[in-house]
């Protein structure tokens, strides 16, 4: 059975506790990281949502918002964390810390360092404990992995992909493995030479893949958690198409499949991922635009890739045509069918995120400032808009944080 140790410890009455572990014992048996989500939920159904940026323009750095899974309203906090560029944002799963990749600084200058916060519980305020080296420069994705102890940095500009221990205290140490990527992609004009860009682990926490849009490549490793140490898997990469660009990157929740964005080409790729050699096989590929529809220039074409809790429906975001495409996943083949494309009511958005109850869909518009909410319908995977449009400079990542109830 998981092991447990209260996140909470400080924050939550002794009755609060009680229920928190009579929850975690009724699920621990079920999956190893069940017990984790069991010991951060909030039993007041509220949360934080956190929203990375980039300080280019007017944005300050973290902006926040407190959000309830009844009701689905959002109430700005405003800015939390003054730093430069936060462009991806990721929470430790107790709850209590918060990390971000600082992509730039003010004067477009690239970073090379991770932020780590402490939140306060009651406020959703970021404290900044610690920036570290990134091994590399132009961080632009961060994941924790589920058992908090480390974190993957993929650093765009420096063509590597970096692993930082989680210290006690939420800090983050140095690099305790670094891979750096070597070559050039199908076009080496547009991004010459390596440039991983974003990373997923399998739900089992044994594999990470990282999507290296300089040289067109998914690539996969072996990832250990309590070690620090990601090492190429088997099957070292797959080979994308020539200048396709792959962008973001996601797992079913089964482990079986894999689904992946490229930039360039406004393509989804989906694959079958066998263990215990970590191989990926290509089964289909299919346009994330309607027919005729081309998304082409800078910072556009499809963004983040995100797939229900049940495994049911994916979820894609279109930066240019301005939409989120929504695919039914077959349940044995993990292949995909389109349901429909929605305006994200904005422009150029970077990302898309659930809450916590998989009922609500986040959509962060970069280019028009603004985060719009989405309720989604379960059944059939479809959104509609809540009517909900707040405003935020310059957003690029969402995430949720468990929050104490407001007094």
């Amino acid at each position: 059975m998981a092991s447990y140790s209260d996140p909470g410890s400080g924050i939550f009455t002794p009755m609060e506790r009680l229920s928190r572990l009579a929850i975690l014992l009724l699920v621990s048996f079920a999956s190893p990281y069940a017990a984790l989500w069991a010991a951060s939920a909030p039993l007041n159904g509220e949360y934080f949502v956190y929203v990375g940026t980039y300080t280019r323009k007017t944005s300050k750095g973290i902006y926040a918002f407190r959000f309830n899974t009844s009701t689905g309203k959002l109430t700005s906090l405003g800015l939390v964390a003054e730093i430069p560029s936060p462009s991806f944002v990721a929470a430790n799963p107790n709850g209590r810390f918060l990390y971000a990749s600082n992509e730039r600084e003010y004067n477009e200058v690239m970073g090379n360092t991770v932020s780590a916060f402490t939140i306060d519980p009651e406020t959703g305020h970021l404290a900044l404990l610690k920036r570290t080296p990134s091994a590399g420069d132009g961080p632009a994705h961060i994941v924790v992995d589920p058992t908090g102890k480390t974190l993957v940095v993929n650093n765009y500009r420096g063509g590597n992909v970096a692993v930082l221990p989680i210290e006690p205290d939420g800090t983050l140490g140095e690099a305790t493995s670094v891979d750096q990527h070597h070559g050039e992609g199908g076009d080496p004009k547009r991004v010459a030479g390596p440039h991983p860009h974003s990373g997923a682990l399998s739900p089992d926490n044994r594999f990470l893949l990282t999507t290296d849009s300089g040289l067109d490549q998914v690539m996969a490793y072996r990832f250990d958690a309590t070690k620090g140490t990601i090492v190429p898997a088997s099957q070292p990469f797959f080979q994308e198409d020539a200048a396709s660009a792959p962008w973001h990157v996601t797992f079913h929740p089964s482990g079986k499949f894999v689904y992946a964005t490229n930039e360039t080409i406004s393509k989804l790729t989906v694959f079958t991922f066998s263990e215990p050699d970590g191989t990926l096989r290509l089964i289909q590929t299919v346009p994330s635009v309607p027919d005729g529809v081309t998304q082409k220039g800078p910072g556009i074409g499809p963004a983040e890739v995100r797939v229900d809790k049940a495994g049911k429906f994916l979820y894609v975001s279109n930066r240019g045509h301005d939409s989120i495409a929504v695919f039914a996943i077959d349940h044995a083949k993990g292949t995909l069918s389109l349901v429909e494309d929605v305006p994200t009511g904005g422009k150029i958005p970077r990302s898309i995120t659930f809450d916590p109850t998989g009922n609500y869909l986040l959509a962060g518009n970069g280019a028009s400032n603004n985060l719009v909410a989405f309720k989604v319908d379960s059944k059939n995977g479809r959104l509609t808009s809540t009517g909900q449009v707040l405003d935020v400079p310059e957003p690029a990542s969402i995430v949720f944080v468990p929050a104490k109830a407001a007094h």
